[in-house]
């Protein structure tokens, strides 16, 4: 556990009873900004990416269940039992927030629907996060990122125009819906502070697609033509994708006619950019076949680091599209710290840092990625003041 700052969230306690990664990322974020994050999982399994792997470090952590899981604390229950249940709701008792992605209606089951929990807590902020929402056709479907990804319309642009419609290669609808549900809980959390009231917050992975959609969804909704494949190039901008030099890819991004006009003047052709075909950016679209096809002889010509010297004389957005090893050797992001290694069963482990740059209140690692069940007699005698007899007759019978 790392000492320093607390964050701009201390004071805020969230139980966390999420599992894989849209969840688990939101409450992770939570965690990296200060708040309590208390992770409930099943005893003897816990949370899904605990086995996800190889690799995992020396003392048999999953690198994906790392990836969504430091500053949190793992309590180890079966909320199945009457017991369990009845740990589960003293520990409502005494939190802000409550997340939740179980399947639709698996905790009403329970007792533990967002009316019932508004008894024992007024002012409980309560966040699903599920497939498809609370409401609709689709409602008691499981969700998952790759299947949002297809029905949300994002695999239909990603991928060469001629090939297979291809996936993000990360969960990104996961990702990105974990932090909606973040925004909505410190948005609840904010107007909780004005109005003295909780929230019931619906987190959908395929709402979230949908919304994600943003310019191609815009673009189709304004002319009725649905959006394609451009492989890495850009629908509304070009040139604005990447290219093949004579040692290997970049991307390219002259965003404006500004952009346009330097980098021709700076390569010699300043016929480019007074032709009427490329003069503007609306002309360079409808004319792009015929422009990508002498930008493509134009760079096949020198190698990534000549183009990346041109372009950087020229101010027109260009880099070499690093292999993820690359990324870590990258000077900027090196002098960003967006890697940090800590101590984990005596064996450093290196893990993503949080993004977050927020001064003087810095994020900090509090707590590293937990065993399961590590923190059991912590939170059942610090939060809820259980004696030790308590704990232990708990873990006698398999509650914890």
């Amino acid at each position: 556990m790392a000492e320093g700052s607390k964050g701009l969230l201390e004071g805020i306690r969230i139980l966390d009873l999420t599992r894989v990664l849209a969840g688990p990322y939101c409450t992770m974020v939570l965690g990296d900004l200060g708040a309590d994050v208390i992770k409930v999982e099943e005893p003897g399994r816990g949370d899904d990416t605990r086995q996800w792997g190889p690799p995992f470090t020396k003392g048999g952590i999953s690198a994906y269940f790392i990836s969504a899981n430091r500053n949190k604390r793992s309590l180890s229950l079966n909320i199945k039992s009457l017991k369990g249940l009845a740990v589960l709701k003293d520990l409502i008792a005494q939190s802000d927030v409550m997340v939740e992605n179980f399947k639709v209606g698996t905790l009403e089951k329970l007792g533990l629907s967002y009316d019932e929990l508004k008894q024992i807590k007024q002012d409980l902020i309560y966040c699903t996060i599920t497939g498809y929402g609370y409401t609709g056709p689709s409602k008691d479907k499981p969700g998952y990122d790759f299947i949002s990804q297809a029905q949300g319309g994002l695999m239909s642009i990603t991928g060469p125009a001629d090939g297979e419609p291809v996936r993000v290669g990360i969960a990104i609808v996961d990702i990105q819906a974990g932090l909606n549900a973040c925004n909505a809980i410190l948005a609840s959390l904010f107007a909780r502070e004005r109005q003295k009231t909780g929230q019931r917050i619906d987190i959908s992975l395929l709402d979230t697609q949908v919304g994600m959609l943003t310019y191609a969804a815009s673009n189709y909704l304004v002319s009725g033509r649905p959006a394609k494949r451009y492989g890495n190039a850009h629908p509304n901008i070009v040139p604005y994708q990447s290219f093949k030099a004579k040692d290997g890819y970049f991307a390219f991004a002259a965003g404006n006619d500004l952009q346009w006009r330097r980098f021709c003047k700076q390569i010699g052709h300043e016929d480019w950019s007074e032709d009427e075909r490329f003069r503007t950016n609306p002309n360079r679209v409808t004319n792009r076949e015929i422009l990508i096809s002498l930008l493509d002889e134009l760079f096949s010509g020198k190698d990534v680091a000549q183009w990346l010297e041109i372009c950087e004389k020229s101010t027109v957005p260009a880099a070499r599209i690093n292999a993820i090893d690359e990324v870590f050797l990258d000077p900027q992001v090196q002098a960003r710290n967006l890697v940090t290694k800590h101590q984990i069963d005596g064996e450093d482990v290196s893990m993503l840092a949080s993004p977050l740059n927020i001064a003087p209140t810095h994020v900090t690692i509090r707590y590293n990625p937990p065993k399961l069940g590590e923190h059991n007699q912590q939170i059942l005698g610090e939060v809820l003041g259980y004696s030790d007899n308590q704990v232990t007759d708990l873990r006698t019978q398999g509650v914890i």
